[in-house]
Order: C-alpha cells, then structure tokens, then sequence
C-alpha cells in the first residue's frame, strides 16, 4: 500500500508541476524565486527549479505527442 501511496503521490506532484509549465506558457507567470529568499538553502531553490523543470517536460512531451495523434487538432 505504501508504494501505491508513493505513486499517486509522485503523479499529483508531477500534475501540479505540468500546471504551472501550462500557466507560464499561457500567461508568463512563474514562481518568484528570489535568491534572498533562499540565500541559506541552495538546495532548496534548486530542487524547485528541477521539479518546475519536470512539468515542462512533462508539457513538451504531451504537446508532442498530441500534436502527432489524429485524436486532436489545433485551432486558433
């Protein structure tokens, strides 16, 4: 059960994540990630800017993907 847990936890973060690649895409909004917020913990802005990285990838990937299947078109 706790490996279940562990995945649609993983998933949640992971969709969370494509929604802001979507919201920055759409609107050029992004997280404020200041360096005088984080001074004492580098880590920690760099873990965010990995995980904010995963949802645009995860975004490239499904927009690749749907753009090559005949289930969907683009429309302006």
């Amino acid at each position: 059960m706790v490996l279940g847990r562990l995945a649609h936890y993983t998933f949640d973060a992971v969709l969370v994540s494509a929604f802001l690649a979507g919201v920055k895409r759409s609107t050029g909004l992004t997280p404020s990630i200041r360096s005088d917020s984080f001074s004492e913990s580098r880590n920690l802005k760099r873990w965010i800017e990995n995980y904010l990285w995963v949802g645009e990838t995860i975004m490239d990937q499904s927009v690749a993907l749907m753009s090559s299947s005949g289930y969907f078109e683009r429309k302006r």
